[in-house]
């Protein structure tokens, strides 16, 4: 488990990368904040051992664990507990492993699966956060930059400022996937009235299952922010307030725009559905006449393939060529009728 610790105040900020939650918490910064960012879940008792010098609850540590955990929002006496999803475009294969390199948004864009959803838990108190992060890599590149340039605010104020301004990192990339989906979306708009495109059903679904799963992400989110917002607790100072209100505002535009894109993937189902009857009705039609012009053609023929003796027409020198022209003529003349009905 990879442990960066982070130590600031307004004079000035630093960073360590240590291997083990000993280290770290001797890196502890008592004249201003310090951040403790941890990185996948597989040491256990690393997270154990920060529970106990932090006494953090035993369900909260399961919280932390659970990688299906809902987000929410909740208080103990020593601590504020928030659990989110990150979300962001998983790294191009063909890269290669650990190259950094992403999908750039319009590349590839109909491989809605390379979709990736990370737990991100933080823990405030009231002068450390603790993150801990599902897996490797990091959302957070920008907030650090912003601490070691001594970026203003968030050197000024306290570990509830940095909570927030982690929260709207994740909040961000929400609306960056959004673009990505967006752009897909238009890609299917297009393809919808292609009723020829075999795969346009296997491939909105990937999109509506992304959807689904970012509706999951957001709208509890939403909830457990409302929740903070008028949370009365000491851990949060009242010069937050509108942070948190402009936050909030971002996610619920997130979500709106969210629920827009669910209704534009129905109605672009819809006409390709449309689109593919129109298809099938065209197909049937044309069966139709064709079915319709051999129904007296077929009668014809079963009258003289009857075998009776007395059928005084069989014995005409002319009868085989004067039945054919009658069909021809009652071909012809169909073709004609249904043409001048437009029904061809």
């Amino acid at each position: 488990m990879e442990i960066s610790v982070m130590g600031y105040d307004p004079l000035g900020a630093w960073i360590k990368t240590v291997p083990s939650v000993k280290e770290a918490l001797s890196w502890r910064n008592s004249a201003g904040i310090t951040w403790i960012n941890t990185e996948c879940f597989d040491d256990h008792d690393g997270i154990n051992a920060l529970a106990e010098e932090f006494r953090i609850h035993s369900l909260t540590v399961e919280d932390i664990l659970d990688a299906g955990q809902r987000p929410k929002v909740e208080e103990f006496d020593k601590y504020l507990f928030i659990t989110l999803k990150a979300v962001c475009r998983r790294e191009d294969p063909a890269a290669g492993p650990g190259s950094g390199e992403t999908l750039l948004p319009g590349a590839d864009l109909l491989d809605t699966e390379r979709i990736d959803f990370e737990q991100i838990s933080i823990v405030v108190t009231d002068d450390t956060v603790l993150t801990f992060q599902e897996k490797p890599g990091d959302y957070f590149d920008g907030i650090r930059r912003r601490i070691l340039n001594n970026g203003g605010r968030i050197n000024r104020m306290g570990a509830d400022y940095l909570a927030y301004a982690l929260i709207d990192a994740v909040v961000d990339e929400y609306f960056v996937v959004l673009e990505f989906l967006g752009a897909a979306l238009e890609e299917f708009e297009d393809r919808a009235a292609d009723d020829q495109d075999d795969t346009f059903i296997r491939d909105i679904q990937k999109l509506k299952r992304n959807l689904l799963r970012l509706r999951r992400v957001i709208w509890p989110l939403r909830e457990s922010l409302s929740f903070l917002m008028h949370l009365d607790s000491s851990r949060i100072s009242g010069e937050l307030a509108p942070f948190l209100k402009d936050l909030y505002d971002h996610l619920m535009r997130a979500a709106e725009t969210l629920e827009t894109y669910r209704e534009l993937v129905t109605g672009v189902v819809e006409v390709n559905l449309s689109a593919v009857s129109n298809r099938m009705n065209k197909v049937m039609k044309v069966l139709t006449i064709i079915s319709t012009i051999f129904i007296p053609l077929t009668f014809i023929v079963g009258v003289y393939g009857m075998n009776f003796r007395n059928m005084p027409e069989l014995e005409e020198p002319l009868a085989y060529p004067v039945i054919w022209g009658i069909m021809v003529i009652i071909a012809l003349g169909m073709v004609i009728f249904f043409r001048r009905r437009r029904w061809m």
